[in-house]
């Protein structure tokens, strides 16, 4: 006999092929490749069981999910399409806590998948979003499948949005159930929303090991896991590692994880694999394409909706140009955030490297292209020198290259691209050269022409993740939020536009990014 375990993760409501950031694109993923591979892989199977698994993150991310979310206020057209496939197993994210708990909890309650998660509990001790644990019985074979979310989820969310909530380690808690699990079914399948810290072949650290992932530490601590499904890095992995098969199929269901484990008579595992099967070879599947087409047509109509103009270029050609340098996309997103929250000082990000910032004509597609994350804002007070100690983590972002020019640390790259972790200032007149140490590398930093002092106290707008320290900026925590807006980021700019229809390409000319060693040559 042989179980096969198919998983998808980090769909983010990527349902059909494209990213919206043209109309009517037909994009290499989507949901609706993944329904194929799925219906197939079960098809050829026969009569061996098949377990399968959405591992999370998939109610927010794309356009049309925010579109469900903040503009139509439905969310049937998602699950709908979810409930299109056979998944027996559902896993929280921690992107499910970005509309609230409530929202989150009304998803389950239209999902057929069961949801599992053992490790986020309320005040008294019980889970909140299903059950820990469920035991499937394929013909006499019994299979556990324990659910397991990042516990890292306070250090992104506003504390409103998790209140009641305790969030234990995914090891401590596949430690204490995985044993159990294994006296109810033969084999023990742990289906986690979250990744690896270590490297799978030396497990040499891979990251800073906050807790964030612990799929390396839960394969080394807790004996008796048969498979292991992973998410939440984003990265494309199959392979067996201390003795376990584990998959994590990538994002916007660009992969379909599948392990398969060949069992004896006596149910025990004598072979297993572990492959990701790539969708972009499969057509997406008719039946979901079509319930979607009608929300789809909504969707690309709101996107197209002209919400102001440019004057100059803020279009983004080069994304390393413009986090060395002050961009007006940048500059705009600045001015939004001080605008919105009355601050003369803002951080922000340039998420990642496919933003093209604006064309002459401002469209919801052109914000939630470039603006993906559905952040709110809060405004911090800082001193100097927890300022100069944001730089300095930004910095770390860079490294002198071998040819003596600037490139970006490799650790902001893989496993898992974290450009969202270097972060720009307005404001602030500050100058960045990577040719100085870790630590050192802020060789300007200027607030009103003076120099910054580090017992000086500053008010910081920024988005909410980094505001409860996210991306490991320890100096930024949320005892120190004085103020904030519950408004979605994205919202705030559609208001700022409104009041604000043209929007000329300038900035503060305020920073720079330097090789001291380039330029004494």
């Amino acid at each position: 006999m042989k179980l096969t375990i198919l998983s998808t993760s980090d769909t983010h409501g990527y349902l059909l092929p494209t990213d919206y950031a043209s109309r009517d694109q037909v994009k290499p993923y989507g949901l609706s490749r993944a329904a194929t591979v799925i219906k197939q892989e079960q098809a050829a199977a026969g009569s061996d069981p098949v377990l399968v698994i959405e591992n999370g993150d998939f109610l927010q991310g794309s356009p049309l999910s925010y579109y469900l979310a903040k503009v139509s206020g439905d969310l049937t057209p998602l699950t709908t399409a979810y409930n299109q496939i056979d998944y027996q197993v559902g896993i929280v994210g921690n992107h499910e806590f970005n509309y609230g708990t409530d929202y989150l909890k009304k998803a389950i309650s239209q999902s057929q998948r069961h949801f599992l998660c053992a490790n986020i509990l309320d005040e008294a001790g019980q889970p909140v979003f299903g059950q820990p644990y469920e035991v499937f019985d394929f013909n006499g074979l019994k299979v556990a499948v324990l659910g397991l979310t990042t516990q890292y989820i306070p250090h992104w969310e506003a504390p409103e949005k998790i209140k009641g909530l305790v969030f234990q380690s995914a090891t401590a808690c596949a430690r204490i159930w995985v044993p159990k699990l294994h006296q109810l079914a033969d084999i023990v399948v742990v289906a986690y929303h979250g990744g690896f810290e270590r490297d799978l072949q030396t497990q040499a650290p891979t990251e800073a090991l906050t807790g964030e992932n612990e799929g390396a530490q839960m394969l080394q601590e807790v004996p008796g896991i048969d498979a292991l499904v992973t998410g939440h890095q984003h990265r494309e992995l199959a392979a067996i590692s201390q003795g376990v098969p584990v998959t994590q199929p990538g994002s916007k269901g660009t992969h379909v994880g599948k392990i398969v484990l060949t069992l004896n008579e006596q149910r025990q595992v004598t072979d297993q694999q572990a492959t990701l099967i790539k969708t972009a070879d499969f057509t997406p599947a008719a039946t979901m394409t079509k319930q979607l087409a009608a929300t789809n047509r909504l969707v690309e109509d709101w996107l197209d909706q002209a919400l102001g103009k440019t004057e100059g270029d803020l279009t983004i050609t080069d994304p390393m140009a413009v986090r060395l340098r002050p961009h007006p996309y940048i500059q705009f997103v600045q001015d939004v955030q001080r605008a919105a929250l009355h601050a003369d000082i803002s951080g922000t990000a340039l998420f990642n490297n496919d933003g093209r910032g604006f064309g002459p004509v401002i469209t919801f597609r052109s914000i939630l292209t470039n603006y993906i994350y559905p952040n709110t804002l809060a405004v911090e007070r800082i001193s100097g020198a927890d300022l100069k100690a944001a730089l300095e983590k930004s910095a770390t972002y860079f490294v002198p290259a071998t040819n003596e020019q600037i490139a970006v640390n490799q650790k902001f790259v893989t496993p898992k691209p974290q450009h969202y972790n270097y972060d720009m200032y307005a404001g602030i007149d500050y100058v960045i050269d990577v040719a100085q140490p870790v630590g050192q590398r802020i060789v300007k930093l200027q607030y009103q022409g003076q120099a910054v002092q580090p017992a000086q106290q500053f008010e910081v707008v920024m988005n909410q993740y980094r505001a409860v320290g996210g991306g490991n900026f320890k100096m930024f925590s949320a005892d120190k939020i004085i103020r904030e807006d519950t408004t979605d980021m994205t919202e705030l700019i559609a208001d700022y536009l409104r009041q604000h229809p043209v929007i000329k390409a300038t900035t503060e000319n305020n920073f720079k990014v330097i090789n001291s060693q380039l330029l004494e040559k």
